[in-house]
């Protein structure tokens, strides 16, 4: 160990135990001596001493971080091969100057402690760049660019902007003094005439082509320069519109002026931009799904009658009617439609249609009423007679307490929704009220009206005429063999979703199947021929039939049911889903299981020549030459008005002509998943609904011919 001059920092008893030695170094050395002192002596007398204390049990030791250690080996090392470091060398040796031990202790003293710096922070100051040099050069690129962004002032500005002047305008410049405007615009020239007599401008200018491009040698030097002084990611600009001095980003965006724009206002300007065109989008998408609504509710394109007209406009001003005055009860409905599908039936527009010494209340859509507007209908309109409430969530046990507290004579109740009424009011409405009722539809009412109130209807319901349960969970076998006993019943639709056998629909056809004009069977998944077989036998008066959503049933038991029966031709047919179900093997019916070519044609035999509505929807197994045959050239079906054959297989471009040859007076035809219908030309008035193509769902008839049509 070299000893060296002691500087102890901890001598006395209060000291703590491991005390950190200053290195001290003479007046006038710089911070690494060891790049000055040649003499292996000299640096002997700067070495450290590690010195004892009784104080602090032994020894004060010297803490040198690591960092530190390395830096002054390297520092050694490269001293040791440097040539004015060499000792052994008189002549390249300086001797330094001796070491005062006060002096050195009042530099050491006097010099802040630097902590250790990075490898970058090192070779910055090596090559001379600093903090200070970097916030000078930024200052000047953003005086020369704000300064480009200034406009010049001519005469003709000043007269073209008169008015403009006149007006004060928030500054969004730093104001400059004309000393400072001077030797900014100075500058600037001399940076624009700098760019032009550079290859980079020579070789942009050639790139442009021929002279008569690029005109003034001026503005292209001043757009090179503007682009090169614009402020880069990093450094500070006041916002164009609010002023405010912020941080430029890669992502800050450029203002109406030029000038670039704070986050706040990028947002606020990003938003407007963003609500114009979403709007455009909006409207022209609007306007698609507005075409395919109409067409799909039946109503057709084309120019619209006056009385449409006005009522469409008095409902998109509800919002400022009083009342409706005299207007016929079928433009009342159509209006209380219009205004439901646009969900503007609330509490305020309900008192347009509760007008009194009506017997009629239609209530489309009732989801934004309260069960005081259900409670007002009864007081308002005491006379009503027919209730039809769609979407009544709110139509619970209070509005019904209420209705049988009233002397109300309901003669037919449609309640759509009204899952909130318990048993108990169930039974008190059939006891109390429905003496006089006529008609009872049922719908979504999930875990209320069971079997309990098909027991009440044929005592309680006399005169009942129709029934409707629809959507119901809670309906059972035990409860369909009641049903039998309405006598008086006409209309009959069911739609159970509880497992049920066929016993209770043989029961109730044969019962009052004669009577019936209307029989609807959705959802029947499990009932077999013998149905079709009760049907065939006992109803001689239908004008509606309904089997929907069946994979038992045959096609053989369809043909029987056509095949000499007694009752005439219907109306109505909807056997949409009545098809095989084998995911396996899906195109193979050995069973001939569902609705299928014989039945089809016996179909068409039986009740073509008054049918107007046919739904075969994926009866898939009807071939091409069962649809050829039934809409041969020869057949006419005059009445037919709309025709639903999507997922048919068998149907193409050959079937869908004959079919409009057929049927003269056809206005829809639904075609949904038939690929093989690709190029037809429908005739003028008629609507093909449901092509599958790249194009979309809209495609425009030809304008060649005047009997085409318009294919969706």
């Amino acid at each position: 160990m070299i000893a060296l001059p002691k500087t102890t920092l901890a001598t006395n008893s209060q000291a703590p135990k491991h005390v950190l030695t200053r290195r001290v170094f003479p007046s006038g050395l710089s911070s690494s001596p060891l790049n000055t002192l040649n003499n292996y002596s000299e640096r002997q007398k700067l070495h450290l001493d590690v010195t004892s204390s009784q104080t602090c049990r032994g020894a004060t030791f010297v803490k040198m971080s690591s960092r530190n250690r390395n830096r002054q080996n390297a520092n050694a090392t490269a001293n040791a091969t440097a040539p004015t470091a060499n000792p052994t060398n008189p002549a390249n040796f300086v001797p330094a100057a001796p070491v005062n031990a006060a002096a050195t202790a009042r530099a050491a003293r006097a010099a802040p402690i630097r902590g250790p710096q990075s490898a970058l922070t090192s070779y910055l100051a090596t090559a001379g760049i600093n903090a200070n040099q970097i916030r000078q050069d930024a200052a000047a690129r953003r005086a020369a660019a704000l300064a480009s962004q200034q406009p010049a002032d001519t005469p003709e500005d000043d007269d073209d902007n008169d008015d403009e002047a006149a007006a004060p305008q928030p500054s969004r410049k730093r104001k400059e003094t004309k000393a400072q405007q001077a030797k900014r615009k100075k500058e600037e020239e001399k940076a624009i005439a700098k760019i032009k007599a550079s290859k980079k401008f020579q070789s942009r200018k050639r790139n442009y082509g021929s002279d008569d491009d690029m005109t003034d040698d001026d503005d292209a030097a001043r757009a090179i320069f503007e682009a090169d002084m614009a402020p880069l990611p990093g450094q500070m600009e006041n916002c164009e519109i609010c002023e405010k001095r912020f941080s430029v980003t890669a992502y800050s965006k450029a203002g109406p002026d030029g000038g670039l724009l704070c986050p706040k206002c990028t947002k606020e300007l990003n938003k407007e931009e963003g609500a114009a065109k979403k709007k455009r989008k909006s409207a022209a998408g609007q306007a698609r799904r507005q075409l395919q609504s109409n067409l799909l509710d039946g109503i057709y394109p084309g120019a619209k009658s006056l009385m449409t007209l006005c009522i469409e406009t008095l409902a998109k001003n509800v919002d400022d009617a009083s009342s409706l005055g005299d207007l016929p009860a079928p433009l009342v409905d159509k209006l209380a439609a219009i205004i439901s599908k646009k969900w503007l039936l609330n509490s305020t527009t309900l008192d347009l249609f509760l007008r009194a010494g009506s017997n009629t209340v239609t209530v489309y859509d009732g989801s934004k009423l309260s069960p005081d507007d259900y409670i007002r209908i009864f007081q308002f309109v005491p006379t009503v007679k027919h209730l039809r409430l769609r979407n009544a969530i709110q139509f619970k046990n209070k509005v019904m307490d209420h209705l049988l507290g009233t002397t109300v004579e309901l003669e037919s109740l449609s309640l759509h929704g009204a899952n909130l009424i318990d048993d108990e009011r169930w039974n008190r409405f059939l006891n109390e009220k429905s003496q006089h009722l006529k008609a009872l539809k049922v719908y979504h009412t999930d875990g209320h009206f069971g079997n309990e109130q098909l027991e009440l209807l044929p005592k309680a319901c006399p005169q009942l005429e129709r029934l409707k349960v629809v959507h119901n969970q809670k309906v059972t076998d035990e409860g369909l063999f009641h049903i039998a006993n309405l006598t008086n019943l006409k209309k009959l639709t069911l739609e159970i979703y509880q497992t049920t056998p066929t016993e209770p629909y043989i029961k109730i056809i044969d019962s009052i199947g004669p009577g019936l004009n209307t029989l609807a069977l959705a959802a029947v998944h499990y009932v077999d021929d013998t149905v079709l077989n009760a049907v065939h036998e006992n109803c001689q008066n239908l004008l509606k039939l309904r089997v929907t959503d069946n994979e038992v049933l045959t096609d053989a038991g369809f043909a029987a049911l056509f095949t000499n029966w007694l009752n005439p031709p219907l109306l109505y047919i909807d056997f949409h889903k009545c098809r095989h179900i084998d995911a396996a093997e899906p195109r193979e019916n050995p069973d001939v299981i569902g609705l299928a070519s014989a039945g089809f044609e016996a179909l068409m035999a039986h009740s073509g020549s008054t049918l107007r509505y046919l739904d075969v929807n994926s009866c898939r197994h009807i071939s091409r030459e069962a649809f050829e045959n039934v809409f041969a050239l020869d057949k006419v079906y005059p009445e037919l008005r709309e025709i639903n054959l999507s997922f048919c297989q068998g149907v193409n471009d050959r079937v869908c002509g004959l079919i409009f040859r057929s049927c003269p007076n056809l206005k829809t035809l639904k075609v949904f998943g038939n690929f093989g219908v690709k190029d037809i030309k429908v005739p003028k008035g008629r609507i093909l609904i449901g092509v599958p193509n790249a194009l979309g769902m809209q495609i425009e008839g030809t304008e060649v011919a005047d009997d085409e049509g318009r294919v969706i």
